[in-house]
Parts: structure tokens; C-alpha cells; sequence
């Protein structure tokens, strides 16, 4: 599909994948993939996607927005950032990520080929 063709998608009927205590909903516009993605209490990449992923860090890009709830991101180096609401963060290969306190995290996560 054309880039320059108007489209529209919604997360909202998108089909719901599930990892443990993390969830994902994904529509595709053109050669862009957005996606919603909420980790809930307890739940993160080490302890939810992992054993799925087979690596021992996430080992992809990540360019999203937090819209709610808290998530703290660790770079294999040991560096560490937490997002909240309306922080936008780029997040390179080799990380995890994982919710914190007792609110779900949610962000919106762009792809582009």
C-alpha cells in the first residue's frame, strides 16, 4: 500500500497478544506498525518475553511514547531510565524493561521498514 494513501486503523479492535503480564495490540498503515503495549504490575521483559524472545536482552529498537504508568528500562551496560506520562523514548538493542509500582504502564510504539 502507498504511503501517499490516506489510512486509518485502531488499536482498539486490533487482536490482543499476551505474555504473561504483558499485552499488545498492533495495526499496520502502509510499511509503519503501531503498537500499544502495557505492562501491568509485576511484569517486564526478563520476567514476560524472554523465555518467547530466546535472548537474554531485548534485542530490539524501541520508539514509543508512555501515555500512563511508570517502566524503568536497564541497558546491558548497567545504564538505567525510568519513563513516565508523556516522556518519548528511543531504546536500543540489548535492554530491559519492566513496570513500576502498582499502576500498568502503557506506550504507543512506532515501526517504520
Amino acid at each position: 500500500m502507498s504511503l501517499e494513501t490516506l489510512q486509518k486503523a485502531s488499536l482498539d479492535s486490533a487482536p490482543l497478544d499476551t505474555f504473561g503480564k504483558v499485552t499488545r495490540q498492533a495495526v499496520s498503515l502502509g510499511n509503519a506498525k503501531v503498537m500499544r503495549v502495557t505492562i501491568n504490575p509485576g511484569g517486564g521483559w526478563s520476567t514476560d518475553l524472554k523465555q518467547h524472545a530466546g535472548t537474554d536482552s531485548c534485542m530490539l529498537t524501541h520508539t514509543a511514547i508512555v501515555l500512563s504508568g511508570q517502566m524503568a528500562v536497564r541497558m546491558n551496560d548497567g545504564t538505567e531510565v525510568h519513563f513516565s506520562k508523556n516522556d518519548v523514548m528511543s531504546v536500543p538493542p540489548g535492554h530491559d524493561a519492566w513496570c513500576i509500582g502498582d499502576e500498568p504502564v502503557v506506550f504507543v510504539e512506532w515501526k517504520t521498514d
